[in-house]
């Protein structure tokens, strides 16, 4: 499944500055194999480290790099390549190219066909950690996938700066996987995608109520990824301050026996739910009729019961997806807790994350450790819309791997 999606494509690959550069050979190489039909561009400091003759050989077309060449400009110019692009991929993509691209520049060849095509844009960063790790490269990024650029990767490991940590250009076989993930027409079309998010309100009395710090930003990056992929999404919100897509139906609810009502009435026909909400674990026992009065009190005690966890009761439901995921936010021992709950609830993947200050709830960004039966995978911190999007791509990609069958449910009604 993973390559049809690059079948009859026409991709055109820019290589930018970098020293992961060398990979781009064998990225044009496999992206052929798959069937798409490669044109090179490359920048000026891409052709110090690897020269334009071997990706030429390799993809079968000139190489292009200037702006202004008299023998290419009637043939090959940006604007023919711009037409021409179903795609382009910027692999490996330098923090300096990420920077000019999300600015709009037009000031070489690769960054002049980006801004005159109306195909779709991939980048594969590459670059030391401490410049992927820098604000001005994520806000960058962000503003590029808000203008609807998908981002692959970044790895993390050793660099070769002698540093370690993320930055890494992905390897191209992984780039190849994930760019035909979402390229595949519909890879979700016609499954029904259900997905919680945001917090939920426990109410003590008619005025207060618990509640955790949850934005649903997560949730609802989530949504819009699973429409990308062709899904029909059903989103159960809790109370946020966010504006759904509007082509997914939305349900909004406020206690955790709402969403846990409204998610087992819509299950029946749901082939993969995501339980991304922070659904409170436990509930005062007694809602007060009328406000609680503060005066001759110094102490209040609050008597709290369980609520019944959601993920759990879809996971074990006769109605069980076909692919259940879920969510654990963690202070400590993330990998242990995640993959721990993971096997007790019996959920076919969980996605763990840090939470604390500047990451996870309330924030715009996060880093997720993702986990399934016999394999896992780090996805950096990123901004969520971009996190939602390497998701989206693991979730697809293990929903069409599993090897059994969804079984006939009744109709809903």
């Amino acid at each position: 499944m993973a390559e049809q999606g690059l079948a009859g494509q026409r991709i055109v690959l820019g290589v930018t500055g970098s020293i992961a550069a060398y990979k781009a050979a064998d990225l044009t190489r496999r992206l052929r194999e798959a069937g798409a039909e490669v044109r090179v561009v490359m920048t000026k400091a891409a052709c110090e480290f690897i020269t334009p003759l071997t990706l030429q050989t390799l993809s079968g077309h000139p190489v292009a790099v200037e702006l202004l060449d008299a023998d290419q400009e009637s043939a090959m110019g940006h604007i023919a390549l711009a037409r021409w692009a179903d795609w382009i991929l910027v692999a490996p993509a330098s923090a300096d190219t990420i920077a000019r691209l999300a600015f709009g520049r037009a000031d070489d060849l690769l960054t002049s066909t980006v801004l005159a095509t109306e195909a779709r844009l991939a980048i594969a960063p590459a670059m030391n950690n401490k410049m992927w790790s820098n604000p001005a490269t994520k806000e960058n990024l962000a503003t590029l996938q808000t203008r609807g650029a998908f981002v692959l990767g970044p790895a993390s490991g050793d660099q070769a700066c002698g540093e370690q940590g993320e930055g890494r250009l992905l390897e191209p076989v992984e780039i190849v996987a994930q760019l035909s993930s979402i390229m595949a027409p519909g890879a979700l079309t016609g499954q029904r995608v259900m997905i919680t998010a945001g917090p939920t309100h426990e109410a003590i009395d008619p005025v207060r109520y618990i509640a955790n710090r949850s934005s649903g930003k997560m949730g609802y990056a989530l949504a819009e990824a699973a429409l990308a992929a062709g899904a029909e999404v059903i989103l159960v919100s809790g109370p946020v301050h966010l504006t759904a897509p509007t082509a997914c139906q939305t349900i909004s609810v406020e206690s955790a026996s709402e969403m846990l009502e409204q998610v087992m009435l819509n299950i029946r026909q749901t082939d993969i739910f995501i339980g991304c909400a922070a659904v409170a674990d436990f509930r005062p026992a007694v809602i007060e009729g009328q406000k609680i009065k503060k005066q001759g009190r110094q102490q209040m005690t609050l008597e709290l019961e369980a609520t019944t966890d959601i993920i759990a009761t879809v996971s074990a439901s006769e109605y069980r997806p076909k692919l259940v995921v879920g969510f654990a936010a963690e202070t400590e021992l993330l990998a242990e807790h995640a993959d721990s709950k993971r096997q007790q609830k019996g959920l076919d993947i969980i996605a763990g994350n840090h939470v604390g200050k500047g990451i996870g709830f309330a924030s715009e960004e996060n880093a997720l450790e993702v986990f399934w039966s016999g394999g896992g995978q780090r996805l950096p911190r990123q901004h969520k819309r971009l996190l939602a999007d390497a998701l989206m791509t693991l979730i697809i990609e293990r929903y069409h791997a599993k090897d059994t069958t969804k079984t006939d449910r009744p109709k809903a009604g």
